[in-house]
């Protein structure tokens, strides 16, 4: 069995995650190929994809969200995802189960008649999607807080975008993306193979991990699936798609400016080296727990940014060699326009 190196997972992640080139693709199918992007602070998921897409442009975004081509939820680990409308219901269903019961044990006191209030719920948004100040003096302000993992629930344009960045209206997910078309088997197979097309090679508990399911419910379907299998320096067991990008390991790797949240520097990926572990807690800790802005130089964390007024502020943890800052530069450039 072949062994991969930190270095080899590391331009792994970088090619399947389009941050070794940009790539020209719709939004709806870059997404389908990043297994989605974390979007609990708007502005996060439009620089990510720019991080990512040749010549994209935030009414691009934002126009798919109006026509319901992507659409933004609460999906994998209980956090706010954007994901193609295509792979909204897989997700939603591979996950229902596993978030409820994560909500029931970590809300021991909770009101009892949730489901129940999910159902009251649906009723109310059968005319529209409603503001967050809505739903809570419809149902009280702990039932509001629950509902969710009772009911599937969709973030609606404009709420939640560049331009009106406080996400506080909702809508019915059967109403906003059409009913349920797949079952949980189909479902699971289906975020067993985006995982790994968007961040594997990986093992079983980082695919857990990420998608917020216990490790035994998928055994099941990575049997039903044909994947190859690695190694990894401590002799793990790493699972793989068939013909999934797996780079040299001496690969160029550009500069690449990363939002709060960026998967990639989730616990999941570790494995990667992508966040050196003596820049963790630099980068998440009590005081930012979402995160911070961070760029890459050689598909590592190597600093952390923020725009101020106009400008790139950038703030490298160590040295930067003269040849990597002025590729950086020009990056932060590209970035500060955009922003602008």
């Amino acid at each position: 069995m072949r062994t991969l190196t930190e270095q080899d997972l590391n331009r792994a992640l970088l090619a399947r995650q389009l941050l070794l080139q940009r790539a020209r693709l719709p939004i709806p199918r870059a997404l389908e190929r990043i297994g989605g992007i974390q979007a609990q602070y708007a502005p996060s998921m439009y620089i990510g994809l720019w991080s990512r897409l040749e010549g994209f442009e935030r009414d691009a975004l934002t126009r798919a969200l109006d026509r319901r081509a992507v659409v933004q939820a609460t999906l994998m680990r209980a956090t706010i995802h954007l994901v193609s409308k295509r792979d909204f219901w897989p997700f939603a269903v591979a996950i229902r189960e596993p978030r409820r019961r994560w909500w029931e044990r970590t809300h021991p006191d909770r009101p009892r008649d949730l489901l129940a209030a999910g159902k009251r719920l649906r009723g109310f948004l059968a005319d529209g999607p409603r503001r967050r100040a809505e739903i809570e003096a419809f149902l009280g302000r702990e039932r509001a807080s629950g509902v969710g993992a009772y009911l599937d629930l969709v973030r609606a344009p404009p709420s939640g975008t560049w331009e009106q960045r406080r996400a506080d209206l909702y809508a019915a997910a059967e109403d906003w993306v059409g009913p349920v078309e797949v079952d949980v088997e189909a479902a699971r197979e289906l975020i067993i193979r985006r995982y790994l097309a968007a961040f594997g090679p990986a093992t079983r508990g980082d695919l857990a991990d990420w998608a917020g399911i216990p490790v035994g419910e998928l055994t099941q379907p990575l049997e039903r699936l044909k994947l190859r299998r690695f190694e990894d320096g401590e002799g793990k067991e790493l699972l793989d798609l068939p013909r999934a990008p797996l780079p040299a390991a001496d690969t160029p790797a550009p500069p690449r400016f990363l939002p709060v949240w960026d998967a990639t520097l989730l616990v999941h990926c570790r494995r990667t080296g992508i966040l050196p572990e003596e820049y963790r807690p630099l980068v998440f800790n009590v005081k930012t727990p979402n995160s911070v802005n961070t760029f890459l130089i050689d598909g590592q964390v190597a600093g952390t940014w923020r725009y101020d007024g106009g400008n790139m502020r950038i703030r490298p943890f160590d040295s930067v060699a003269r040849s990597a800052r002025r590729d950086l530069e020009d990056e932060a450039k590209r970035l500060a326009a955009f922003h602008s």
